[in-house]
């Protein structure tokens, strides 16, 4: 199952559509604050405009290809993170999310990320998905089980934002 690269998603407050290469501009201003782009495992920081430009390019053949179903989250019209569900392969996939700081302990993270898990095993057809946060991010953690992840284990993973390792913690929700 694919769904059509138009697809929307609506919250009580959010809008969730396919993200563009036209939101590069915007994701670069969330991403150029640290305390965002810190929890980011794969992100650089600063954040550099020609790497974010071309892979925002790349979500719609991304989303064709079911490889990565990713979301802008609007509120208000207004870009204020992303929600997606990428590293698809065998009915599985990871769940991420990141937001500007000035949204963040609304419960935007949890309505957009709740919107997504649904989208993943309704309409992407997944089994199971995984996903993660730095242990230093225990934020991301509460979004995670309030979502009905189950905690897995620690592992050591590097960290490009950080120039280093972080320790992850790991979740799983489904079969």
């Amino acid at each position: 199952m694919n769904p059509p690269y138009s697809f929307r998603l609506q919250t009580s407050r959010l809008v969730l559509r396919p993200s563009a290469a036209a939101d590069a501009t915007r994701a670069f201003e969330i991403q150029s604050n640290w305390n965002v782009t810190r929890n980011l495992r794969m992100a650089r920081f600063p954040p550099d405009r020609a790497d974010l430009a071309q892979w925002f390019a790349a979500h719609e053949q991304e989303w064709h290809g079911g490889t990565a179903y990713r979301f802008a989250i609007l509120y208000g019209g207004r870009m204020i993170g992303l929600v997606d569900l990428d590293e698809i392969a065998n009915g599985e996939g990871d769940l991420g999310y990141w937001l500007d700081e000035a949204y963040w302990g609304q419960g935007f993270a949890f309505e957009a990320a709740e919107a997504v898990v649904r989208f993943g095993f309704e309409q992407a057809g997944l089994t199971a998905l995984n996903s993660g946060h730095a242990a230093d991010n225990p934020a991301s953690g509460r979004v995670l089980t309030r979502l009905g992840f189950a905690y897995l284990d620690e592992v050591t993973v590097p960290s490009r934002a950080r120039g280093g390792s972080i320790v992850q913690r790991r979740y799983r929700l489904g079969s």
